[in-house]
């Protein structure tokens, strides 16, 4: 789940630096790991800060933009956490990393929660405790603009080299509904768009927010009529540590909130028209 810029192509000023989000550093320890109460959220209330592991290079969920001049975190999940974060009367704190260390960084104390368009898979549910979903996500291919007519189909890519985040949830569509084709897994999509672009790769996995704000900024790119199947358990969601009871509940509560109002759509909405204007300056 997440995008690569193209050399200069792609998306917003994606200056791989530490954490800028909603004003927070990039510290490591998180409220449990500093604090000694069993209750997280109660920890986390008690240090004044939310420490969040993320991966932003997943545009419109968590992606660099310039603001004002600045290089920030910005995104979807981003506005969520933030949400979050003032109603439970906190500050934020964004720790920037490789998608595949997001969780390793919440199994190690380093984070509170984990928010980076994770999927609350089955293996995962055995380390991790999730939040009730907040969104689901349909899968598109995306291929260069010269090569539609010939990837049109899932047996067009018998063979076919196709890319996906290491660690995603694409990167297990690959595996089950593209068995014929050859995965290619990289940490960060911007180096996978940039694959795909000089042609080491054919085809590439992602989430259709994030496929649609790809093509958007880059017109040698498509969306194939590849059809690939979305399941509930695709769907996103809060990674927490294991046993964070009242921080779950908690969460569920506000995220259903959000939802039913039509909170989090607004948020994709927002940021997709945020990550195609950043890509045009």
């Amino acid at each position: 789940m997440k995008k690569l810029f193209g050399a200069l192509v792609v998306l917003t000023g994606i200056l791989v630096l530490g954490a800028c989000g909603n004003g927070g550093s990039s510290s490591t320890g998180s409220s449990s790991a500093s604090g000694s109460a069993d209750n997280q959220l109660e920890a986390i209330k008690a240090a004044g800060v939310l420490n969040v592991a993320t991966s932003a290079d997943f545009a419109p969920f968590e992606f660099h933009a310039l603001i004002d001049g600045k290089d920030t975190i910005v995104g979807a999940d981003i506005d969520m956490v933030n949400e979050i974060a003032d109603r439970l009367g906190v500050e934020v704190n964004i720790l920037d990393l490789d998608f595949n260390a997001v969780l390793t960084a919440l199994q190690q104390g380093k984070a509170d929660i984990a928010v980076s368009g994770i999927s609350a898979t089955d293996e995962r549910k055995q380390t991790f405790d999730f939040t009730d979903n907040y969104f689901t996500p349909e899968h598109k291919v995306v291929v260069n603009k010269n090569n539609e007519s010939a990837f049109d189909s899932i047996e067009s890519l018998s063979g076919k080299k196709v890319g996906a985040q290491k660690g995603s949830i694409q990167e297990m569509i690959v595996q089950d509904q593209l068995a014929d084709s050859q995965l290619v897994s990289i940490a960060k999509v911007p180096n996978l768009v940039n694959e795909l672009k000089q042609g080491s790769i054919d085809g590439l996995v992602l989430e259709s927010a994030v496929a649609e704000s790809y093509v958007a900024q880059n017109d040698d790119l498509v969306i194939t009529d590849v059809a690939l199947e979305a399941s509930e358990g695709d769907s996103y969601a809060i990674a927490l540590p294991k046993g964070s009871t009242e921080l779950q509940e908690e969460l569920n509560s506000i995220l259903k909130e959000l939802i039913e109002d039509g909170t989090i759509d607004e948020y994709v909405q927002k940021n997709t028209d945020l990550a195609n204007e950043n890509a045009a300056q």
